[in-house]
């Protein structure tokens, strides 16, 4: 290259900074180099040629070039073109793409033995202990020392002595850990008709190796995964790498044996729960090509990938694709750019799609796969509303007549309940029965949820935790609080109360602390060792259950509260996933649904299983509204310890705010969420029509804006939360 380069740093900088080639050192883009900054020394990537911008006699030189696999081209305009999109500094984005700094540097080696190339054995004396060492290595691979001498019978130190006296060589051999590799030509199961011809479509697109973006809609239990399944096979039978993003660790599990029963092996897994070394050992597998197939969360999507050659995103509804904190992504529309430039195809795979995939179908971006039917020529759950004005609970308990009754009968019938509450903990709301005032977090505008089975109250959004309090903090009385609502706790404590003889059990966030844990939870499930499952969001998607044939929705109306944009579709796709855990395996199977708005469209919709008329009324609103997908959102978040500070920021904001057509600023606003972590917040919401990119705008009205060092500024383009 040339004499001068720009080498991007994985800060939140706002370019890559120029450094001279020293004579004799040889790069070229994406070599992860070791450069000086400042007094310290940082590995960035050499992101091309030098600006010229800088001085001669300035420039410091690149101290050295790790030998890890150069990152791609395709990989480099991924993060330039996240950074643009999301108005971040590329360096912020690069480090996603660095998240294992070990991983770049050169992997251990170790001495392994193997019998040496000799004429003449007559001078040595071949002992019965080095004959076995010599046939324990006969056709097979070298061997450390300890190991070849574990599986010969001898001391490690005849291994040493017959590497120097010539009867063994010593040889130098990387450490690697080994992947197991999946099959795809391991013969699949039988697919029903619609199932064939989803397949075949999935296949012809990975086999012509261009970018395509295909939504495979299918209700719960049609077999989607299996289709999906087809198109990896395709990819690995063309020596492609894949990527299948969840967004669920819950859902893994059983995801992971009916992946290992297609293929005879595990993929490769990405996400938060692995150990250090298992995260170095994977990243430089991928890098290097040796890993096939990889299943993870979002982070997956930042995976230095040699040849990938399909992308599937399972569950590509789920708000959890969303990133709120640091750079703020949705890995969905993200995963659809990464294939794009890596020209291969992606799936977006769900029973209750997104209203952009839907919309980006008939706008013709993407093309649709539908699987109409369950798997099997199952029914789907009857679904029914118990309107709670009219068979409201008993007095303090939260259970319907209707869903008790429908409890007693599944009970005698040997059958499982999934009792679905999405609110963690005992109450959302403890109140001081003297001053009515609650248990509040200290740095967060938020009610303390008391957690009855922990023995502690914790705040949701930052966790702060404290011990249950008997003396109000506001008025000083002595045991006066009372718990307020249902969590799932207690929605437990009055299942126990009705059910003593049941096998009952949590499955929340905060029950099961870890990946095994919930897989755990998960086999019980399958193998009928739990009678009634109380569970969040976690266990409403994405869980085949055989034995599950009742599911009642609790609070149905809960996240219809709050006037969020997506409140109605996202009420709906949980509420039909979680009703399609039910009957899955041949038996009749019915969720009820308690609300206090069984009128509401949402609740309709779902009673007559019309989700296109649903998905069409809420799209024809949003078109009126001019809101996404037909428009385009943005909000600004500013935060700080000291409120005046913040709303000096806003007050300049405010002021030089853009103006013109099709373009509104609301706010600022306090946000609902007005403490977060100690910090106070204020809102602003971009609201832009369809054919306005909102990024120059928001780029061009922040030049005019300095920050204290306290405030901080977070842009979210397409927003998930207004919280």
């Amino acid at each position: 290259m040339e004499n001068t380069i720009k080498v991007l740093l994985p800060l939140p900088l706002a370019d890559a900074y120029d450094y001279r080639v020293p004579e004799g050192m040889a790069v070229v883009p994406g070599h992860f180099v070791v450069v000086p900054l400042g007094k310290r020394e940082m590995v960035g990537v050499v992101w091309g040629a030098g600006s010229g911008d800088v001085p001669s006699a300035k420039l410091r030189d690149v101290i050295d070039i790790l030998p890890a696999q150069p990152m791609a081209d395709a990989m480099r305009r991924f993060v330039d073109w996240v950074s643009a999109y999301t108005l971040m500094p590329p360096g912020a984005v690069l480090r996603m793409a660095m998240s294992v700094p070990s991983a770049l540097e050169a992997p251990k080696t170790e001495l392994v033995y193997r019998p040496a190339e000799r004429s003449d054995d007559s001078e040595l004396k071949l002992t019965a202990a080095r004959r076995r060492v010599l046939e324990a290595l006969k056709d097979g691979p070298a061997m450390a020392a300890a190991e070849l001498a574990h599986l010969a019978g001898v001391g490690a130190s005849v291994v040493k002595t017959m590497a120097s006296i010539g009867l063994l060589e010593a040889v130098e051999r990387t450490v690697r850990r080994s992947f197991a590799q999946p099959d795809g030509l391991r013969d699949g199961p039988t697919l029903s008709p619609a199932q064939k011809v989803a397949a075949d479509g999935l296949v012809e697109k990975v086999r012509a190796h261009t970018f395509s973006a295909t939504l495979l809609d299918g209700v719960p239990g049609a077999g989607k995964t299996e289709v999906y399944f087809e198109a990896i096979a395709a990819a690995l039978a063309a020596g492609r790498q894949v990527l299948v993003l969840l967004p669920e660790i819950a859902l893994t599990a059983q995801w992971l044996k009916r992946f290992e029963d297609r293929f005879g092996a595990l993929p490769a897994a990405w996400h938060s729960g692995l150990t250090s070394l298992e995260r170095r050992e994977t990243w430089r597998a991928i890098a290097d090509g040796r890993v096939n197939v990889v299943v993870g969360a979002r982070s997956a999507l930042f995976m230095p990938f040699a040849k990938l050659g399909l992308i599937v995103v399972d569950e590509e509804h789920d708000q959890s694709f969303k990133q709120d904190e640091g750079v703020v992504y949705n890995a969905r529309d993200m995963a659809v750019v990464r294939a794009r430039l890596e020209s291969a195809p992606i799936v977006l795979a769900s029973a209750t799609p997104s209203l952009e995939s839907v919309t980006n179908v008939a706008a013709g971006r993407y093309s649709a796969l539908h699987l109409p039917g369950r798997h099997g020529g199952h029914q789907l759950a009857t679904l029914s509303a118990v309107d709670m004005r009219r068979e409201p609970p008993a007095r303090g308990r939260w259970l319907s007549p209707p869903v008790v009754e429908a409890m007693k009968q599944t009970m005698a019938a040997g059958e499982q309940t999934l009792l679905f509450l999405n609110r963690r903990g005992y109450a959302p709301i403890t109140l001081c029965r003297a001053c009515g005032k609650g248990l509040e977090c200290p740095q967060c505008s938020a009610w303390l949820v008391e957690h009855r089975f922990r023995r502690t109250l914790i705040c949701h959004h930052c966790g702060y935790t404290e011990p249950p309090a008997r003396d109000c903090r506001h008025c000083g009385a002595v045991d006066q609080f009372v718990a307020c609502g249902p969590g799932v706790e207690r929605l437990a404590e009055e299942a126990l109360e009705l059910f003593p003889e049941a096998r009952l059990e949590l499955f929340t966030s905060d029950s099961l602390m870890n990946r095994d844990e919930a897989n755990a939870a998960v086999e019980r499930m399958e193998k009928g060792e739990i009678d009634i499952l109380i569970g969040t969001q976690m266990a409403a998607k994405g869980h085949h259950f055989p034995n599950l044939t009742l599911v009642a929705v609790i609070d149905a109306d809960l996240g219809l509260n709050g006037g969020d944009l997506r409140a109605a579709e996202r009420t709906f796709q949980l509420l039909y996933q979680v009703a399609g855990r039910a009957g899955r395996d041949g038996r009749p199977g019915r969720a009820l649904i308690q609300t206090h708005s069984p009128e509401h469209a949402v609740m309709q919709a779902l009673v007559s299983g019309d989700r296109d008329r649903f998905v069409g009324v809420e799209l024809h609103d949003r078109e009126i509204a001019g809101m996404p997908p037909y428009g385009r959102l943005a909000s600004l978040i500013i935060s700080g310890p000291d409120p005046a500070a913040v709303d000096n920021v806003c007050a300049a904001l405010a002021r030089h705010a853009p103006q013109q057509e099709g373009v509104s600023v609301l706010g600022p606003s306090v946000a609902p969420m007005a403490l977060l972590r100690g910090r106070h917040r204020r809102r602003f919401l971009l609201k832009a029509s369809r054919d306005i990119a909102v990024q120059p705008l928001i780029h061009a009205w922040l030049e005019h804006i300095g920050l204290p060092g306290s405030v901080r500024l977070q842009v979210d383009v397409d927003p998930y939360s207004f919280l």
